[in-house]
């Protein structure tokens, strides 16, 4: 290695020594000016305080002296599979194999800043700075290496991390020479452009999960896995009902059982145990009494009470008027679309484990949200957020309830004060009743076209599901949208805590935008698929309708014909999709059963083809469960859903033939991808369902009960 470069990476580490004063950095410099950036702790508290990302390539990659290169990002894996394609990205960008790359993920004390895993944010906000990092170290390794082989730049090249002269292929360093294991403090002089589509050799091929072996065996690690020495396992006392008020607590009984610590502080009645057994049997005999308020509403008289309680519109998005519409429109229709409370029900119950020793903490966390979650730790507890840290191990689920952090503050409260790493582990019935909700929400429409088909007028108005999703993409001259309330007021008028929850609003806005926009088709006896072509000019859009279409070998008819087949389609983290499902209704019991779905995404480039195509799989399962099943039942505060037995969600047995297409447009920008198809699945069984019985079901889920009765109504 030259003098020079060893300079480099010693005063890198000088520099980000956290012990180092100002005046020994000034004695550093010398007489000097020099111009430097870096990462270390210095970058990652800057992009902290909301400057973005850091600029330093280190803060995102460290090549060792082994040759292996570490990733490091405040992305979580939860089994999107970001854990695969990031290291795709940085292989292909470094010239590595994608096998030489380990993921640290999610570690506050190592990664940089990142506010959060959701919206299919991964790849569209993080995937470009990824990338420009690992070209910019691509670019500074060959530096280094053109000034220790004494070789021009412009005849070296790069294959599996070994630089070398392309005139002399002997003559050859590797990046684990070059770097040594510790942080490159040169920078590129100018950045370098990221390849170019044409050149990728890893990007855009499809690779296994890497975490699949872990996860089919029983090997990953979750929060609930971890274990430290003399960890104590906590149960807490609960009330029965959201905004119940605890009158009295007697936990004398509990104190008896051999072992048991309770802990009483403020709101916080705990019991803890070496055995999670005993700690329940613990939690089981404190005698407690709450004051619960009467219940008011319901789940039936939720969209009443909703309406009842709206506050002030906001106008999404607008054009022409809607007078000029309506007069312009020879059918005029008018619909009101209703949508229950769903739970994220994800396999993992919220989980944490704490360990504080001294004024320093850290916590095991399933989390979306490590740094966030990491502030409001520290504001528990009284510390400084640079003396917590937060660790993720893999998330078994998240869908946008696992961003709060209720769960860590209570352990990492109960840590502090009992002395010893505290484990709380969520029961199912506790996840129920604590995780926020996807929100109730009513959806109103007005909607006119000419007899020709023509789309004319379009007002539609979206109460407190929030306004993702909800302006219409179409081509209708004269248009209004308006939303009240969002996914995320968790207060009044709800009753309970509601937010993100797998393309938050995008679901409801999408069913009941394509759902009007289905009936509007059959108002004009037109094809449902020719019916939407002949309102949209979007290009994107037409172009995904067309490759379902066609996938699916779509034969027009007008809805409804009796044959089952249902389309929709929508737009959600700027990936397009495009749904056709067939189903089979049976009139007497009311049951759907989902034959088929076929979904085409534009989605730009596809990093992991593999991986996205699991996701878009697992976005229509998923949906499947909110479209026929999923329904949280409450009365007042309190949740009468606690768990599976009547919670239902898809099964193997009932799931469909599910078929997927990515169209190739890899020269074009990274989409999202971990949501877009399921904000179709509730509006395309409901069309389909519609075209098989002529019955327009307008509330989600359509269970049986529901389906009938529409059925009926028809008659």
């Amino acid at each position: 290695m030259s003098q020079n470069l060893q300079n480099e990476i010693d005063f890198h580490d000088i520099l980000t020594d956290p012990n180092l004063s100002r005046r020994d950095f000034l004695k550093t410099l010398g007489g000097g000016i020099i111009i430097l950036f870096w990462v270390g702790d210095a970058s990652i508290l800057e992009a902290q305080r909301g400057r973005g990302y850091p600029e330093d390539f280190n803060a995102y990659l460290r090549v060792g002296p082994d040759g292996r290169v570490t990733c490091f990002t405040g992305k979580i894996e939860q089994g999107q599979g970001a854990i695969t394609s990031l290291p795709q990205m940085l292989a292909d960008e470094m010239d590595i194999s994608p096998d030489v790359v380990d993921m640290v993920m999610g570690d506050t004390s190592q990664c940089p800043w990142d506010m959060g895993t959701f919206g299919s944010m991964t790849i569209r906000f993080f995937g470009p700075p990824l990338r420009a990092a690992g070209a910019e170290a691509r670019k500074v390794l060959i530096e280094l290496a053109a000034e220790q082989l004494q070789v021009p730049q412009e005849r070296l090249a790069v294959e599996n991390g070994v630089v070398f002269d392309k005139q002399n292929k002997d003559k050859k360093v590797t990046y684990a020479d070059l770097a040594k294991g510790k942080t490159i403090a040169r920078r590129a002089k100018e950045k370098p452009p990221v390849k170019d589509p044409s050149a990728f050799q890893v990007m855009n091929k499809p690779f296994l999960r890497r975490d699949s072996r872990e996860k089919v065996t029983g090997a990953a690690q979750y929060a609930g896995d971890i274990r430290l020495p003399d960890m104590l396992y906590a149960r807490l006392l609960r009330p029965p009902a959201h905004g119940a008020k605890l009158k009295q607590a007697d936990t004398a009984a509990a104190e008896k059982i051999e072992g048991v610590t309770v802990v009483r502080e403020g709101d916080l009645i705990a019991v803890l145990h070496k055995n999670p057994d005993q700690a329940g049997e613990a939690l089981s005999r404190i005698n407690s009494e709450f004051d619960v308020p009467a219940a008011q509403v319901d789940d039936e008289t939720i969209f009443e009470h909703l309406l009842a309680n709206a506050g002030q519109e906001r106008v999404v998005a607008e054009g022409g008027q809607l007078e000029a519409g309506e007069k312009q429109s020879e059918i005029v229709v008018e619909q009101t679309y209703l949508d229950g409370y769903k739970a994220h029900a994800a396999i993992e119950t919220h989980t944490a484990l704490a360990q504080v020793e001294g004024d320093k903490a850290t916590v095991w966390i399933s989390t979306q949200t490590p740094f966030p979650t990491r502030d409001q730790i520290a504001r528990a507890l009284g510390f400084t957020p640079e003396n917590v840290r937060v660790i993720t191990p893999f998330v078994g689920g998240g869908f946008g309830g696992k961003s709060p952090g209720q769960q860590a503050i209570e352990a990492a409260r109960l840590a502090k004060a009992t002395g010893k790493p505290v484990q709380v582990c969520w029961t199912r019935e506790e996840e129920f009743f604590f995780d926020s909700f996807r929100p109730a929400a009513v959806v109103k429409i007005k909607s006119g076209i000419t007899k020709d088909g023509k789309a004319t007028l379009w007002d539609y108005k979206v109460y407190y599901a929030g306004d993702r999703g909800a302006a219409q993409f179409y081509d209708i001259p004269n248009h209004r949208t308006a939303s009240t309330g969002s996914s995320f007021s968790g207060g009044p008028p709800h009753l309970f805590a509601t937010g993100a929850w797998r393309a938050p609003a995008n679901n409801t806005n999408t069913f009941a935008r394509e759902s009007q926009i289905d009936i509007m088709a059959s108002q004009a006896k037109m094809d449902p698929v020719e019916f939407r072509l002949k309102n949209l000019k979007d290009e994107r859009a037409i172009r995904v309708l067309k490759a379902a279409a066609e996938r699916f070998n779509w034969k027009p008819a007008p809805a409804p014909s009796s044959r089952g087949l249902g389309v929709a389609m929508g737009i959600d983290s700027d990936t397009f999709v495009a749904e056709i499902a067939e189903v089979e209704v049976d009139r007497r019991t009311g049951r759907v059963r989902v034959k088929r779905v076929s979904c085409a995404q534009d989605m730009g480039l596809a990093i992991n083809p593999q991986g996205a195509t699991i996701q878009m799989e697992g976005c229509i399962t998923m949906g499947l469960g909110y479209t026929l099943t999923e329904d949280v039942h409450f009365r007042g505060g309190m949740i009468l859903d606690r768990n599976f037995d009547t919670y239902e969600l898809p099964r193997f047995s009932t799931l469909p033939k599910i078929e997927t297409y990515i169209l190739d447009l890899k020269d074009e920008p990274a989409h999202g991808g971990g949501e877009p198809a399921i904000i179709a699945v509730g509006a395309v069984v409901a069309n389909a369902i519609h075209d098989a019985t002529g019955a327009r079901l307008l509330r989600l889920p359509m269970t049986p009960d529901r389906v009938r009765k529409a059925i009926a109504a028809t008659a």
